[in-house]
């Protein structure tokens, strides 16, 4: 969408070749002072280029190019095309050696900036400033070597994981504190699913675990995901990435404080042994098992249409265990 790099080379492509390396009386090598003369200097700059890393914000959304559309300044007709500029771009700039970070482009957003800003929304330049600032708070992926379409799908996922942390983020802290005790409740809760987590794991037993938490609140449905691995070893902790695990702890913790609906859904995969998936649901600030029965018919009901699906083969549905100990809700 908007490189926050300039990226016009007309400065040194443009020119007659030799002519960097020229000075003002046409000798080669008549620098100025500090030696290496036009030509050191240009050389330079090139060097110096490849230090500056850059941001490029695409518009992934077909209905989000079509309102960039609305802009006279913005010359793409075709979101296919765009997007297959865009891979060339940003093919280029890695051939180059110049690291490229690739964020999401919000037409809304983008608008809400220039309006605030007082910027015409109209001009590149525009633009440019909106990308460059979401370089430093929007969710964002280092550009390799992938192909942008394979690129797109884990930047859209980081979106929402970002997002969903910082409005459960914002919920937690929101709830302030217990009137009885005083205890600020959002980091109560947020201690409370760190050890309820911990259990989760160390009572699963050896093996690959997928955790997917729920929470529907009042503006939108929160779910987290974790990938965890075990070893039985009471003393090795379990594998599991940091920002994941983090993310995973905040959203149970909201659906603690919030004491409302939710669910929490475990499997395990050991490699020779059927697959076992645990359930549990969030009710009134506690996390209380699912009977194995219940957990199946979670498993095998579309969450969209309500209607049956049939059972999943090689998966052995089983109810949850204690994690969630009796005590102060918070």
């Amino acid at each position: 969408m908007a490189d926050s790099r300039n990226t016009d080379t007309t400065s040194t492509r443009g020119r007659p070749r030799g002519a960097a390396g020229g000075g003002a009386n046409g000798r080669r090598g008549g620098g100025g002072r500090g030696g290496g003369g036009g030509g050191g200097a240009s050389r330079a700059r090139r060097g110096l280029r490849r230090e500056i890393p850059g941001t490029l914000g695409v518009i992934a959304d077909p209905g989000d190019f079509a309102a960039m559309r609305g802009y006279r300044s913005f010359a793409f007709t075709d979101h296919e095309d765009y997007l297959a500029q865009a891979d060339a771009l940003l093919r280029s700039l890695a051939l180059r050696g110049i690291h490229t970070t690739v964020v999401l482009f919000d037409p809304e957003e983008y608008a809400d900036h220039c309006a605030e800003r007082g910027t015409d929304p109209d001009t590149s330049a525009a633009r440019t400033r909106f990308t460059a600032d979401l370089a430093g708070t929007a969710a964002s992926l280092p550009y390799g070597e992938e192909p942008l379409s394979a690129l797109l799908p884990r930047l859209v996922d980081e979106a929402v994981r970002q997002a969903t942390w910082e409005y459960a983020t914002v919920l937690l802290s929101g709830i302030g504190s217990c009137a009885d005790c005083g205890e600020d409740i959002g980091q109560a809760s947020f201690d409370r699913a760190a050890l309820i987590l911990r259990r989760l794991l160390e009572r699963a037993g050896p093996g690959h675990h997928h955790l997917v938490c729920s929470v529907p609140t009042q503006d939108e449905q929160l779910v987290a995901v974790l990938h965890a691995d075990t070893t039985g070893d009471p003393a090795a902790p379990p594998g599991a990435g940091g920002r994941e695990r983090f993310d995973f702890v905040t959203v149970l913790a909201t659906g603690l404080a919030l004491g409302g609906p939710g669910g929490l859904v475990l499997r395990t995969t050991t490699g020779d042994l059927r697959d076992r998936v645990h359930g549990w649901r969030l009710d009134r600030g506690r996390l209380v098992t699912l009977s194995a029965a219940a957990v199946f018919n979670a498993y095998c009901t579309d969450a969209d249409t309500g209607e049956p699906v049939p059972p999943e083969p090689g998966v052995e549905y089983c109810p949850g265990y204690e994690v969630d100990e009796a005590g102060p809700p918070h």
